[in-house]
Parts: structure tokens; sequence; C-alpha cells
């Protein structure tokens, strides 16, 4: 079952980079106050991740801040040093937090796990943004093919936010 507007988001480990380390922390700490965006890539460094996805936050992060974003997330079924790497290598700053679902445990728990091991890639998450306040999705945007990136750009999110 995938997760919906008005679900509280499940609490599941993931991790973060703090240091040079990998930190454990929570969905519950990371998205659980505030109004958060969270978007999902199947993969640090793909073509369309890196091309597309992640540089429409980089873009859009002023603006969704603007319309009142607290914290803006990126998460993917990545081990935290890729997804830090990942973040040295696009420029990513301080306005986006690069969080690891190594296991793909959160991806599961919202019904947006995808076997992408026909591509050599195993388990990864679909690609999708979501708003979240104080734990509860209030925006959902899944791209339909779960792959594409159309509908949960940093651009819908702000189009979304603004509506």
């Amino acid at each position: 079952m995938s997760i919906a507007v008005g679900d509280t988001i499940p609490d599941v480990a993931i991790h973060t980079v703090e240091n040079g380390k990998p930190s454990p922390t929570t969905t519950a700490e990371l998205l659980g106050t505030g109004r958060v965006v969270l978007f999902a890539v199947p993969g640090a460094f793909t073509p369309t991740c890196s091309k597309e996805h992640l540089p429409s936050y980089v873009a859009s992060a002023a603006e969704l801040s603007e319309q009142g974003v607290d914290r803006i997330v990126c998460i993917s079924v990545n081990d935290p040093f890729v997804m830090h790497a990942w973040a040295q290598a696009e420029g990513v700053g301080e306005e986006i937090v690069m969080a690891s679902d190594g296991n793909g445990d959160f991806a599961e728990a919202i019904g947006q796990a995808v076997d992408a091991s026909g591509f050599g890639l195993g388990t990864r998450s679909k690609r999708y943004a979501m708003v979240i306040e104080d734990g509860v999705v209030t925006s959902f945007m899944p791209e339909a093919d779960g792959f594409s990136a159309v509908a949960s750009l940093g651009s819908c999110v702000v189009d979304a936010l603004k509506a």
C-alpha cells in the first residue's frame, strides 16, 4: 500500500553524514517537525537524478524557503557515503539534507520500493516528491512510471505550495 495525503510518515532508521561519518537518525526526527519537502531518487549519480531531479531542488531551494519550507530532504537507497559524495559532486551545499535509506526500509514502508535488479540496481525507491507538515503528508507527487522526472521536480513542489 502506497503512502497517501493525510498519512503519517512511518518512523524508520536512516542515516545522514555528519563530520565525515555516518550519523544515525530516524524519519521521525528528520521529517516529523515543521514543513518538509522530501524527494526520492532511484540512485545517486544516475543520469536523470544528477542532471534533472537533484539540480531542480538546488535551483528551487530559495523559492521553497520563501513558501515556508523548513527543510528539503533528498532520500535514496544508497549508503550515506555515496549520498555525501553525490552532494559534494553536485554542489548541494547546506540547503538540502542528503539522507540514506541504505536498506530500502523507508521505501518499503511507504510502498515506494521497486525492483530495479534488471538494471543491476537491486531494490530502489521510485521517484516522488512530497510535502510533509509535522509528520503528516499534505502533498504527494509520485512519478507515473516511478522513474521519470516530470511530476516531482522542485518547480512542481513550488507550484503546489503556491496553489
